[in-house]
């Protein structure tokens, strides 16, 4: 291990000292190695980041912490984990639940996945305090809205009695984040806390974690492959690779001189270069003038109208046949519902026009002729991708709905466009799960591709990569645009992507437009202050 002596070591004992930690899993052959020598210490008040690729060995680290291997999970952990003097590997289950929750909370990455469907997140956020502070629920749920409050859920009265799937991807994550630090923890393990969430609101939940761990004094193990987040909230970082930490260093120490190649690669991935040149005197491919979508609220007997969530209101676009126009904002600002109303895949009013067509009084059997047309690329590629479908079967289905094709000509398209998206044909077999997170992606681009679509759109297709993968990801985008003259709707948080792939910005807020213009001019001379906010938040 590079710098393999601690950084900033300090006089005082550390919250969390990891020596010499291993995990091994069992498979069929035996034991398979997941970590090694892991080794790095935390004091109150300071924040570590976990730095690496997926599968490079950080939340099995954060697992073993926390020991959430579970049982009958064959799991063979080695070394210390010493939390305020204790070795927690030592410890009986029942001692560690007291510990777990309480004393170490733990922000998870996937929500949905970690919050139960079953209950209302106010019963969720009640039965952590009741179990490790024993408050009735009566005492209890106060503090859970000041909670829901302080991580910045509007409504927080209403949305407590909410059930997950009722919330946002960034509202659920915040409720995570809450659950993790109600009972005031002395060490926080966030494993990729900000992930689904866009710049405004990452900034607004790091500014809280770092308030509340000078208020604590809580050390923070924070895990991530975003090396921004890294400048803004680590006092020291580990680099992992492989199972195993590569380089150990103070923050500013690693960023300005990294040592390591796998460092200096991570820090050289970050989305750079200028969109694509484009002909500006090509025609206009798509464009929706006074676009609305607003979703009817019904109540009482009779189940009338009495109201309407404003998802987006009036917008006004145009997108010139070739370029890319990225379309940015908050979670909950009409992003993704524009984008689905333009492929009328939502009920919207107003005008919608592609390639000369007025599709808007289209209905279904009317549209099925674009369909091949204009094609999508979700967010999440795992849960866009059917698991029970292999990948040919995934790739080729547009072509078996859409073309009057022979088995082995579809084969055959299907080998010759996951060659094109960088995907070996002989996988052509397997299923999602057998793939890495860029790679699913990589499938779901060569999904739409196969349609030869003149339009894409791009529903945060990178946010949930690596950024090396990412920059894999990007790279591919814009090499397909210049071969195939594509063109481009690409919807996104993160402002650096946008700056990299966009000829056109628009920047939303509420389900209403606030500025758009040329990319380049929109980051150097922002004019709404909502704007200058996400611009400022970027660097």
């Amino acid at each position: 291990m590079t710098n393999s002596t601690l950084p900033n070591a300090t006089s005082t004992h550390p919250v969390l000292k990891v020596d010499s930690l291993a995990a091994d899993v069992m498979n069929g052959d035996g034991y398979s190695s997941i970590i090694r020598d892991i080794q790095f210490e935390i004091a109150g008040g300071e924040t570590l980041a976990l730095v690496g690729e997926s599968g490079s060995g950080k939340s099995v680290t954060a697992n073993a912490i926390m020991r959430l291997f579970g049982r009958g999970a064959n799991w063979n952990t080695k070394g210390s984990i010493e939390f305020d003097g204790e070795d927690l590997l030592q410890l009986s289950e029942r001692r560690m639940r007291g510990i777990r929750g309480g004393r170490i909370g733990m922000i998870f990455q996937e929500p949905m996945v970690s919050l139960n469907p079953l209950h209302k997140i106010g019963k969720q956020l009640v039965e952590v305090v009741e179990i490790h502070r024993g408050l009735r629920a009566s005492q209890a749920k106060p503090l859970a809205i000041e909670w829901l409050k302080k991580v910045g859920i509007r409504h927080p009265e209403q949305k407590i009695n909410a059930y997950p799937h009722e919330l946002s991807g960034g509202e659920r994550q915040r409720v995570m984040i809450a659950i993790a630090l109600i009972n005031e923890p002395e060490l926080l393990i966030a494993d990729e806390p900000t992930t689904a969430l866009d710049v405004s609101v990452q900034a607004q939940i790091l500014d809280l974690i770092k308030e509340l761990q000078q208020e604590l004094g809580m050390a923070i193990l924070f895990i991530t492959h975003d090396l921004s987040i890294v400048k803004r909230i680590a006092d020291n970082v580990a680099v992992m690779k492989s199972g195993e930490i590569v380089e150990y260093a103070n923050c500013q120490q690693l960023m300005s001189n990294p040592q390591h190649p796998y460092s200096k690669l991570l820090i050289d991935a970050d989305p750079s270069g200028l969109p694509i040149a484009t002909d500006p005197s090509s025609p206009e491919l798509l464009s929706a003038e006074e676009l609305k979508v607003w979703f009817p609220i019904t109540g009482g007997i009779f189940k009338r109208v009495v109201d309407h969530v404003k998802a987006v209101t009036d917008i006004n676009l145009h997108i010139i046949k070739g370029q890319t126009v990225g379309l940015v904002g908050e979670s909950g600002s009409g992003k993704s519902t524009t984008g689905m109303a333009l492929l009328r895949l939502v009920d919207s009013e107003g005008t919608i026009v592609f390639d000369g067509n007025n599709v808007d009084v289209l209905d279904r059997k009317g549209m099925l002729p674009l369909r091949k047309r204009m094609q999508v690329v979700f967010q999440d590629p795992f849960s866009a991708l059917n698991p029970r479908m292999s990948v040919a079967q995934i790739i080729g289905e547009g072509l078996f709905v859409h073309e009057a094709f022979t088995a082995e000509q579809i084969d055959e398209q299907i080998q010759e466009v996951m060659l094109e998206v960088g995907l070996d044909p002989t996988t052509r077999f397997r299923y999602p799960n057998e793939f890495s997170g860029g790679q699913r992606q990589r499938i779901a681009i060569a999904r739409a591709l196969i349609l030869k679509p003149e339009f894409i759109l791009l529903d945060e297709p990178t946010s949930s990569l690596d950024r090396t993968v990412q920059k894999q990801v990007l790279d591919l985008l814009k090499s397909l645009q210049q071969k195939y003259g594509l063109t481009y709707l690409f919807i996104s948080h993160d402002l650096s992507v946008v700056r990299s792939l966009c000829h056109h910005t628009i920047v939303m807020q509420a389900g209403e437009v606030v500025e758009e213009g040329p990319t380049e001019q929109l980051f150097t001379t922002p004019k709404h202050p909502y704007t200058q906010q996400l611009v400022t938040l970027s660097h």
